[in-house]
C-alpha cells in the first residue's frame, strides 16, 4: 500500500508528535508514505473564507504534484482532508474550474487520484484483522470516546467514508486495540476550531459541552483523528482537571508496542501517560 503523503502544516509545527506517530505506525502496518515534494499549505481553515479560486488552487497544487507521482493522496488532518477532497471534486465536476486551476498552477491537473484519510485506509483497506495481528499490548480496561468532529464526515457528498451522523470507524478501530470504546452523544459536535482566536468564549462553551458528554459516560480520554481538533480540545478546556486528548495513531503505537510511543506524549498539554499507566500500559 503506497500513498502520496500530505502531512499538512500542523504535522510540521506544534503538532509534530502526531506526524511522528503517523509515520511510525504506517511503517509498522506496511503503509508506505511518499511525502509530496515541496508541499504547501492547503488553505485550511481560512482560505475558503477569503477567495474561492485560491481555496481550490492551494490544495490542487499538492494534488497535481501527487498526480505526477501516480498515487492517491493520504492525509491525517480532517481539515486538510476536506479542503483536498473539495478541490478535487470541483476540478472533476466542472471543466471551467479545472481550466482555471491549471492556468493558475501552470501544470496539468485532472483529479485522477483520490484523497484518503488515514483512518479510512487503516479500517477499510488494511482491515481490523490486520491491525489486531500487530497488537502486543492490548488497551484492556481503557475507557475511551471517539471524536470525529465536523470535517471528517461532513459534508457527506464530499468526504464521508462512514455514516456522517453516527460514524463508527474509529470506535471499531479502538475496540480492535482492546479498549472500551464507549457510545456518546458528542462524537460529531463542533469544537469551534476555526473560532479559537476570534470567539474564544464560544469555543470554551463548545469544548466544555463535548468534555462534559465524555465524562457522562466515564471516559478517561477522548480520541481524535484531527490535530486541529486535538489542539482545540486540549487548549480550550477550563479548569485544572482536564481530560486527556489523544490522536488515534498514538494509541495504535502504544498497542503495537512501538518503542517511541511514549515520546509522543511530551508535547501534550495534558499527558495521557498517567491514564495509560493506571492500566499497565
Amino acid at each position: 500500500m503506497k500513498y502520496a503523503y500530505y502531512p499538512g502544516c500542523s504535522q510540521e509545527g506544534g503538532e509534530e508528535h502526531f506526524g511522528k506517530s503517523t509515520e511510525a505506525v504506517c511503517h509498522a502496518l506496511g503503509i508506505e508514505l511518499q511525502e509530496i515534494h515541496e508541499w504547501t499549505c492547503c488553505g485550511a481553515s481560512s482560505g475558503h473564507f477569503l477567495n474561492e479560486d485560491l481555496s481550490l488552487a492551494l490544495p490542487a497544487r499538492n494534488l497535481a504534484i501527487a498526480e505526477k507521482m501516480g498515487l492517491d493522496t493520504i492525509c491525517v488532518c480532517a481539515a486538510c482532508y476536506l479542503r483536498l477532497k473539495a478541490s478535487r471534486r470541483e476540478a472533476r465536476h466542472d471543466p471551467e474550474v479545472r481550466r482555471r486551476l491549471e492556468a493558475q498552477l501552470k501544470m496539468p491537473y485532472e483529479g485522477k487520484h483520490d484523497v484518503r484519510h488515514l483512518l479510512d485506509v487503516v479500517v477499510n483497506d488494511l482491515g481490523l484483522d490486520a491491525v489486531k495481528a500487530k497488537v502486543v499490548k492490548p488497551l484492556k480496561g481503557l475507557k475511551l470516546v471517539c471524536y470525529y468532529g465536523c470535517y471528517l464526515m461532513r459534508p457527506p457528498e464530499i468526504v464521508a467514508f462512514d455514516n456522517p451522523e453516527n460514524p463508527t470507524a474509529m470506535d471499531r478501530l479502538i475496540a480492535a486495540l482492546g479498549a472500551d470504546a464507549r457510545d456518546w452523544s458528542a462524537k460529531v459536535d463542533c469544537c469551534g476550531g476555526s473560532l479559537m482566536l476570534t470567539q474564544s468564549d464560544a469555543v470554551h462553551d463548545l469544548v466544555g459541552g463535548i468534555v462534559d458528554r465524555a465524562r457522562e459516560v466515564e471516559a478517561e480520554a477522548i480520541v481524535t483523528a484531527c490535530p486541529m481538533c486535538t489542539m482545540n480540545l486540549e487548549a480550550m478546556q477550563k479548569g485544572k482537571d482536564k481530560l486527556p486528548i489523544v490522536y488515534f495513531t498514538e494509541l495504535l503505537g502504544v498497542a503495537m508496542g512501538l518503542p517511541d510511543a511514549r515520546k509522543w506524549f511530551k508535547k501534550h498539554l495534558k499527558s495521557p501517560a498517567p491514564v495509560l499507566a493506571a492500566h499497565g500500559l
